[in-house]
């Protein structure tokens, strides 16, 4: 068994188990718990093909240097039982210089396939990532028990990034950081050596993501950020200058809107849409307005450090990483001229924030 795929450090490890509730028996299991790791945690990860691969950028004050094209943990990594696509779609990835892999306890549904895809590869691949989970539950225990789950299915004893998952409105923000809410369990993980840095993103609205990084100094964002970004409820107004004066790591997701900004997107029926969660309260007959290239040069000239990007297929992460590879910024310009062309698609593009909130 190699040294990333081994949970460790049993003393080390108790307050944290026990803080979580029930040890399950996976937890107890002996490939998953030894006595031998150390307290510290090993170096940063590093794909030695990522320089040749692609530019990188530095996420933050972390250290880390990342590629600036990430795998995203959706599209066919949150589909079940889709091993046979999913896994090889990671492992490429590592292959073809992706140094830093996003997932989540919530994608995939209860089963978590998203995570339990990713720890195929972690299990003998664990240096070669920079590997970032989330955890959707607002209370210290609920947490505990997200990032116990994470370790088990990820196949290691540590994550690189731990973030609050989905903060779309003040009520979140509140509810995690009130007494027994989730920052507890975050900064606990954090100060036991279980996770590295910490993280908050989101979709929805700009006013809680910024409220929350006045609260705590996160390391990194994950927040929503393509061309359509402008036209409704924008990021980059206020919340993506924020970030950079915090000098955070800042990773932008949503790059094609769920292929909605794609001119090549052929939109299902509607009465598929609207049983989909993707549809939200948006539906459209139309395809979207942009390339793949516009859509990534778009955000990549922001200041950002890296995109994620699900992929359905081996053939769209080589496309994604050619982009990369080819990346150089537009000007000021071209951006707006980006942002005018996104307009008539702007509302099904940034679906995410027209759903109601509870």
């Amino acid at each position: 068994m190699s040294d990333a795929n081994s949970i460790g450090g049993q003393h080390g490890r108790r307050a944290f188990l026990k803080a979580g509730g029930a040890v399950t028996a996976a937890l107890l299991a002996p490939t998953a718990l030894t006595a031998d790791t150390p307290k510290t945690l090993p170096a940063l990860p590093s794909n030695p093909l990522t320089p040749a691969s692609m530019p990188t950028r530095n996420l933050g004050k972390t250290g880390y240097k990342v590629g600036i094209f990430s795998l995203g943990g959706q599209a066919s990594l949150e589909k079940p039982n889709n091993f046979d696509v999913a896994v090889p779609i990671i492992e490429r990835a590592l292959d073809m210089g992706v140094n830093y892999i996003d997932t989540s306890s919530i994608y995939g549904g209860p089963e978590r396939w998203s995570e339990q895809y990713v720890g195929k590869v972690m299990a003998h691949r664990r240096k070669e990532a920079f590997l970032a989970t989330k955890t959707k539950e607002r209370t210290r225990d609920g947490s505990m028990r997200m990032i116990e789950k994470s370790l088990q299915l990820l196949q290691t004893d540590h994550v690189d990034l731990w973030q609050l998952h989905d903060i779309g409105t003040l009520y979140d923000i509140d509810q995690v950081f009130a007494k027994g809410g989730a920052m507890e369990a975050l900064l606990e993980m954090k100060e036991q050596k279980v996770v590295r840095h910490l993280g908050l993103t989101g979709h929805y609205r700009p006013e809680a993501l910024m409220e929350g990084i006045k609260r705590y100094p996160f390391d990194t964002i994950l927040m929503a950020m393509n061309a359509a970004d402008p036209h409704h409820f924008s990021f980059n107004q206020d919340l993506l200058p924020l970030a950079v004066e915090r000098q955070m790591g800042i990773i932008g997701m949503k790059i094609p809107g769920r292929s909605r900004l794609l001119s090549s997107w052929t939109p299902p029926p509607i009465e598929q849409q609207k049983h989909s969660w993707e549809g939200m309260t948006f539906q459209t007959t139309s395809p979207g307005t942009l390339t793949m290239r516009e859509a990534m040069y778009y955000t990549l000239s922001r200041p950002v450090s890296t995109v994620i990007i699900g992929c359905d297929t081996i053939a769209q992460l080589e496309e994604n990483v050619h982009l990369a590879r080819e990346f150089t910024p537009l000007s000021d310009g071209q951006a707006t001229e980006l942002v005018a062309k996104a307009e008539p698609v702007a509302k099904p593009s940034l679906f995410f924030r027209f759903y109601e909130r509870p």
